[in-house]
């Protein structure tokens, strides 16, 4: 299951404006916490610790992969490998994962929307 489809979310895509101090500012909001970016929404996303990254924190992910090509993790402010089962859950499904820091997966979210992709992120907040 994808989560409840009637939780607040922000019914779009759109850039990062800026992050930092516990959350993410976009469309002329603020929000606390971690963010799950996908081509048709921005959700709120619980995950606050990499190592807690796996299928079921990515569901919306996988149920939307077939408008996904690529799948940007931003870690936070540390470095995360992920488990060989989720990077292959994600291969099966045709979404190529790119793991790094939450500032740079920031700056690459906001070239590839910008270039029209087929990009997801799920961007950890940083302090």
């Amino acid at each position: 299951m994808a989560g409840d489809p009637n939780a607040p979310h922000f019914p779009r895509s759109a850039p990062i404006d800026a992050y930092g101090k516990g959350g993410f500012a976009f469309a002329g909001m603020s929000h606390r916490g971690s963010l799950l970016c996908l081509p048709d929404a921005i959700w709120a996303w619980d995950v606050t610790d990499p190592a807690k990254i796996d299928r079921y924190s990515l569901d919306r992910v996988f149920a939307a992969a077939n408008n996904i090509d690529t799948l940007l993790i931003g870690t936070g402010t540390g470095v995360w490998l992920p488990p060989p089962a989720l990077r292959q859950a994600l291969k099966a499904v045709r979404v190529v994962l790119d793991t790094m820091q939450t500032g740079p997966a920031v700056r690459t979210y906001n070239i590839m929307i910008g270039e029209r992709r087929r990009v997801a992120a799920a961007l950890i907040a940083v302090p």
